[in-house]
C-alpha cells in the first residue's frame, strides 16, 4: 500500500513547443522580445497610475492591478521556456512543477475575477454614473482586489489538494513548455477519471461563471447606452469590442482546455501561450494606448525622465559636482 502510494517521480521531461532547432532559436528571440515588452509595458502602467494624480480613480485602481497580475502571469513559466529553447534537454523538479501549477491558477483565478471587477467599474460608471462616486469607494476596490486574490488562493490550493498526493511511478513526459495540470494528472499511476471530473468542477465552473458575467455586464452596459444614444452606443461599442476580444481570447482556451480535460489535443500547448504570454502584452495595449488620460500620462512621465535637465533642477549634490 505504502508504494502504491509513494511517488518515485523526481523529475519531469518537459517537449517544450516543438522539436525543430531552427525553430527554437526563431522562438528564443520572439518570446524573449514578447516578455520584454510584458515586463516594460506594464511597470510603465504600474507606475503610470501610481504617480500621476489625475488617474488615482477606481477605474485605474483596478488597471494598475491587472497589470500586476500580468507580469506574475507571464513570469510563472516564460522564462524557462525561453531558456529551454537553448537547452537540450527540458527538465523540470517535481517541486518545480507542482509551483508552476500553484502559481498559474493562482494568477489565472485571480485574474478572471479581477477581469470581472472592472467589468463591474464600467457598469456602475455607465448605469449609475450618480452613484458611482459611492459605490466605486477605494474601500469596495481595495476589497474587490482582495475578493480576486482570495478567490485566486482558494482556487490553487483546492487544485493542489487533489494532486499533489497522486502517485508518480513511471511516466514523467509533458507534452507542454509548462507543467499544465490535464497532463500531469494523466501520468498519474491510476484512473485519472475521478481527478478530471474535480478539474471539470474547479477550473470549469470558475471559468465559465466569470466569463459568464462578464458577458453579461458588456451586454447591460450596450443595452444602457443604446437607449441613450447612437454616438455614445458607437463609442461603447467600439471599446467594448476591444475588451471582449481580449477577454475571449483569455477565456476561451481556458475553457477549452480546463472544461474538457479528458481528452488532450497537441493545439493545448498552443492555446494555453494565449493566456500565459499574449493576454498579459494584450491587456495593456487594450486597457491603456486606446485611453486618452492614460496616453497623456505616460508621455508626461516619458518626457520628465527622459527629456535633458536644467542645471537648477539636478540634485544638489550632482550640482556641485559640475564645478
Amino acid at each position: 500500500m505504502d508504494k502504491v502510494n509513494s511517488s518515485v517521480v523526481s523529475e519531469f521531461v518537459l517537449l517544450g513547443l516543438c522539436s525543430s532547432q531552427d525553430l527554437q532559436l526563431f522562438f528564443f528571440v520572439f518570446f524573449s522580445v514578447l516578455y520584454v515588452v510584458i515586463v516594460l509595458g506594464n511597470l510603465l502602467i504600474i507606475m503610470t497610475v501610481t504617480s500621476d494624480n489625475s488617474l488615482h480613480s477606481p477605474m485605474y485602481f483596478l488597471l494598475g492591478n491587472l497589470s500586476f497580475v500580468d507580469i506574475c502571469q507571464a513570469s510563472f513559466a516564460t522564462p524557462k521556456m525561453i531558456a529551454d529553447f537553448l537547452s537540450e534537454h527540458k527538465t523540470i523538479s517535481f517541486s518545480g512543477c507542482i509551483a508552476q501549477i500553484f502559481f498559474i491558477h493562482l494568477f489565472t483565478g485571480g485574474e478572471m475575477v479581477l477581469l470581472v471587477s472592472m467589468a463591474y467599474d464600467r457598469y456602475v460608471a455607465i448605469c449609475k454614473p450618480l452613484h458611482y462616486v459611492v459605490i466605486m469607494s477605494r474601500r469596495t476596490c481595495s476589497f474587490l482586489v482582495m475578493v480576486s486574490w482570495a478567490v485566486g488562493l482558494v482556487h490553487t490550493l483546492s487544485q493542489l489538494s487533489f494532486t499533489v498526493n497522486l502517485p508518480f511511478c513511471g511516466p514523467n513526459v509533458v507534452d507542454s513548455f509548462f507543467c499544465d495540470l490535464p497532463r500531469v494528472t494523466k501520468l498519474a499511476c491510476l484512473d485519472s477519471y475521478t481527478v478530471e471530473i474535480l478539474i471539470v468542477v474547479n477550473s470549469g465552473i470558475l471559468s465559465l461563471s466569470t466569463f459568464s458575467l462578464l458577458l453579461v455586464s458588456y451586454i447591460i452596459i450596450l443595452v444602457t447606452v443604446w437607449f441613450k444614444s447612437s454616438a455614445a452606443m458607437a463609442k461603447a461599442f467600439s471599446t467594448l469590442a476591444a475588451h471582449i476580444t481580449v477577454v475571449i481570447l483569455f477565456f476561451g482556451p481556458c475553457i477549452f482546455i480546463y472544461v474538457w480535460p479528458f481528452t488532450t489535443y497537441p493545439v493545448d500547448k498552443l492555446l494555453a501561450i494565449f493566456y500565459t504570454i499574449f493576454t498579459p502584452i494584450l491587456n495593456p495595449i487594450i486597457y491603456t494606448l486606446r485611453n486618452r488620460d492614460m496616453k497623456a500620462a505616460m508621455r508626461k512621465i516619458m518626457t520628465y525622465y527622459l527629456r535633458p535637465k536644467k542645471i537648477s533642477e539636478m540634485p544638489l549634490v550632482v550640482r556641485n559636482s559640475l564645478y
